[in-house]
């Protein structure tokens, strides 16, 4: 492979192609694949700090989707926790179970359920939230983030994060 007088990479005689890898190389990675093992590596060491407290990071993102006091159905809860309704519904099942959770029938609308952050729930997520907030301090300190999203002066990397967990 060489490159021509536009700059551009020329594979074989006639196939020019913008950024060509050469032989044998890797190619760059993909967005997509720095952010699944960025996630899995996260996740991992996450994962690991709350199982000393018996949890799965699932449990706690449902119980931290849970804070308000309006509740949240199991349809809004799946949706934001991208999780499948099925799964969803056993997790919430064991969180009622060890009376974190309860699940209470709407007012105006008796077939809707919302699930609900017991006090129990509450005295235990702060709990885990201190865990998760520990781990996520080591993380930043070992990719030389700042400890504080935001802080002036400082490229805040949460931003770009959030923007695409949105997509």
């Amino acid at each position: 492979m060489s490159a021509n007088a536009t700059g551009r990479d020329v594979v074989g005689r006639d196939v020019v192609v913008e950024g060509a890898v050469a032989p044998g190389a890797a190619p760059a990675p993909l967005l997509v694949e720095l952010v699944a093992l960025a996630h899995r590596r996260l996740t991992t060491g996450l994962a690991a700090a709350l199982a000393e407290e018996d949890c799965t990071v699932d449990q706690w993102r449902a119980m931290r989707a849970l804070t308000d006091e309006r509740g949240r159905t199991m349809g809004e809860l799946a949706q934001a926790l991208l999780i499948p309704q099925a799964s969803l519904s056993r997790l919430v099942d064991a969180l009622a179970d060890a009376g974190l959770v309860h699940r209470r029938q709407d007012e105006q609308d008796r077939r809707r359920i919302t699930a609900h952050l017991s006090r129990r729930g509450r005295t235990r997520l702060a709990r885990l939230d201190a865990l998760a907030a520990a781990h996520d301090a080591a993380v930043r300190t070992a990719c030389g983030l700042p400890d504080v999203p935001g802080l002036p002066g400082l490229a805040d990397p949460v931003g770009p994060l959030a923007r695409l967990a949105a997509l």
